[in-house]
């Protein structure tokens, strides 16, 4: 707000600066603005006519013009002390609009106050029809507090100035209440319609702050009023203390800026983002979303420790930079502390806009850093909240938002949105846990397999388990779903457990018959913490009387170089059993080769996301380096995720050992697998066991 003067297009979060109905149009809007107009500008009109300064005394024309200048100064300087309550602060010019009113009445004052609120609205650049309704509402506002005086007898011109005394209190009080309602229930009137706004809601925000700043700043032209009444020459004594004022505003500002500023970055600081989210939740619009960022710096520290602290303060404003540079003018960008930072997108249309600013950040702070020639590379790890998706208050939000960067962190994966899935804290997180673990004792899990089979011959090399979660509610729900709950959990080594005893009783089957493919399970990172998973698998093989080359166990490549010291017990123990390791999504991490060498490791398989360029017309380098590489280490290539005869043949031409895809089969439940087992061409010798056991004894 304005404070005392309030001014179209100034008022908060209200203004019709983006109003829907145009200022022409025949709407309530267009109507309550024109009648503004037509009954505000005849009386400025008037004004301009009967301005007379000829009429008035030669040292009353110093004193007017004076207080002119200094109409024209508050009204185009205001008083900022905060941000708080809008960007507009608090425009003195009132002050001395009212002591020209009081001693030499209605025609100068509206003159002045209506020239200096043109020159303010001329140098903001605001559009026509603001400019002239700020004008008339200033002209209707005056004349009413003209109005109250003249009832009380008050007379004042130009020719004969008013002479101030104990009794004139009272009117000059009532005159600043009703120009307060008058201006600003015009205001209101015009904010409201423009933005469908109800009256009331519109007068009454800030309404404290503004009747404070009214009493403080009106009644200032009381004052101002008895030093012209004791001469011109008293005047300039009013210039100090204006100073003073303004000086301690400016001061005021500094304080609450380092208040709610990183001194370092100059970007606001944890308390303002929060102010900021707060107010942007209030303000949000049906159908938008808002978006939260928390982002922290990987590898910061090391750069940090080992550079020393000077260097890394320079990174950090040039972090910032970037940072602002990737966001909308109107988002805000934050640091919270340390080499965290957050960034508040205000308005964004859907989940995958959210993710495009959080890729474009990463980009931005990927490129390497230049200091002193020195060339520093960092990378960010980003999490994800939307409101009112994911909460719609401001803890919830930075908490969800901390909490899927921990993930982005943890997994590697540079952005993360927020799943209540993979919150360990979360209701929703903690009902679909506990339906796991009662699924799993009432066997809602099952087990779907996807054949791997040779490029060259065809044959079948081994099935792939994937478990499936048949909710009596939800349906089939997908490993995605689910499995980062029991990691996060202590229910992983149940549902690994689980899914190994199926898997092996389900190879018992197909081995009895001849089918005789190896049946490979997933297993995380927290299940090859400790000694469970091979004792598991060595109670399973004896159960079933399975040998070891029955199992394949498929690892991430993050896992076995990331946490190798932790799992080289369990991984030592597994090949003493002689139970070998599938490497997968090979190529998105990053590999030692004498890890590779020494490890209990078959094959390795080709992400995906290689794979699907060869039939997009990729040179397939990336591909044939790696089957290279595994080659050179004695081990098989497969690739995942091959889903059209383009592909296969690409893959057969760069020496690839199996595929595993759409293209080969889709994963299918045990009875259809063991079908699609049997049709295949590998499948002669399985046929004749059938066909024995099934003939009668004797025959």
């Amino acid at each position: 707000m304005d404070g005392p003067t309030v001014r179209a297009g100034d008022s908060g979060s209200s203004s019709p600066a983006d109003a829907r109905p145009g200022p022409l149009s025949r709407t309530p809007f267009g109507v309550a603005l024109w009648s503004t107009l037509l009954l505000g500008l005849p009386i400025l009109g008037w004004c301009l006519l009967h301005l007379d300064l000829a009429a008035a005394k030669p040292e009353e024309l110093w004193s007017l013009a004076i207080l002119g200048a200094l109409v024209v100064v508050g009204e185009t300087r205001p008083l900022i002390a905060s941000k708080t309550y809008g960007q507009s602060g608090v425009t003195p010019s009132t002050a001395f609009t009212f002591a020209i009113l009081f001693t030499w009445g209605l025609v100068p004052a509206v003159v002045f106050h209506c020239a200096a609120s043109l020159l303010s609205d001329l140098i903001e650049h605001k559009v026509w029809w603001k400019t002239l309704f700020n004008l008339g509402q200033y002209a209707i506002s005056l004349s009413a507090a003209w109005l109250v005086l003249l009832a009380f007898g008050w007379q004042a011109s130009l020719s004969g100035m008013h002479e101030i005394s104990r009794g004139d209190l009272a009117p000059m009080a009532v005159a600043w209440i009703v120009y307060f309602l008058v201006n600003n229930g015009l205001v209101s009137l015009v904010v409201g319609l423009a933005n469908a706004e109800s009256f009331s809601e519109v007068f009454f925000e800030d309404f404290g702050y503004q009747v404070f700043t009214n009493v403080a700043v009106l009644s200032f032209s009381g004052i101002v009023t008895l030093v012209i009444d004791a001469g011109a020459a008293w005047i300039p004594l009013l210039l100090p203390p204006m100073i003073a004022i303004y000086a301690t505003a400016g001061l005021a500002l500094d304080r609450e800026h380092q208040a709610n500023h990183d001194s370092l970055t100059e970007l606001p600081n944890r308390k303002l983002l929060v102010d900021q989210l707060a107010q942007t939740l209030v303000e949000r619009v049906e159908g938008d979303l808002v978006g939260l960022f928390v982002l922290d710096l990987d590898r910061f520290k090391e750069v940090n420790d080992t550079l020393g602290h000077q260097t890394g303060d320079r990174l950090l404003q040039i972090v910032a930079q970037r940072l602002r540079e990737a966001v909308r003018p109107e988002d805000t960008v934050a640091r919270l502390g340390g080499d965290e930072f957050a960034v508040l997108l205000s308005a964004i249309r859907d989940e995958e806009a959210a993710l495009e600013v959080a890729r474009r950040i990463g980009v931005a702070l990927a490129e390497p850093f230049n200091l002193d020639g020195m060339l520093l590379e960092l990378e960010a790890s980003v999490g994800v909240a939307l409101a009112p998706i994911h909460g719609t208050d401001v803890e919830e939000l930075l908490r969800c938002a901390d909490i899927a960067m921990y993930i982005a962190k943890d997994e590697r994966t540079g952005v993360e949105t927020y799943a209540a899935s993979r919150d360990r804290h979360s209701t929703n997180r903690l009902g679909l846990l506990g339906a796991l673990r009662k699924g799993i004792d009432d066997g809602e899990l099952e087990l779907h397999y996807q054949p791997k089979v040779s490029l060259s011959t065809g044959a079948v090399t081994g099935v792939e388990a994937l478990v499936r979660w048949r909710h009596p509610q939800r349906g089939l729900v997908f490993p995605d779903d689910f499995i980062p709950l029991a990691e996060h959990s202590g229910l992983m080594h149940r549902l690994t457990g689980y899914v190994i005893d199926t898997a092996l009783a389900q190879a018992a089957s197909w081995w009895s018959v001849g089918l005789q493919v190896p049946v490979a399970v997933n297993v995380s990172a927290r299940d090859l913490h400790g000694t469970a998973l091979a004792q598991t698998v060595a109670v399973g093989l004896a159960r079933y009387d399975l040998p070891a080359t029955a199992l394949r166990l498929e690892l991430t490549e993050r896992v076995l170089m990331s946490e190798s010291a932790r799992v080289g017990d369990t991984l030592a123990a597994l090949e003493r059993l002689g139970v070998q390791l599938s490497l997968d999504d090979f190529g998105t991490g990053y590999s030692s080769l004498v890890l590779l060498q020494q490890m209990p490791v078959c094959e390795i398989k080709v992400d995906r996301s290689f794979v699907s360029r060869l039939s997009a017309g990729g040179d397939g380098a990336i591909v044939r380096s790696i089957i290279d590489l595994a080659h050179a280490l004695g081990i098989e290539a497969v690739a995942e995720g091959v889903e059209t005869e383009e592909t296969w043949s690409r893959l057969e031409e760069l020496g690839c050992d199996s595929a595993q895809g759409w293209y080969v089969s889709r994963p299918m439940p045990s009875i259809a697998a063991t079908e699609w087992l049997l049709r295949h061409p590998s499948r002669r010798a399985a046929l004749r066991v059938l066909r024995s056991s099934a003939s009668p004894a004797g025959a």
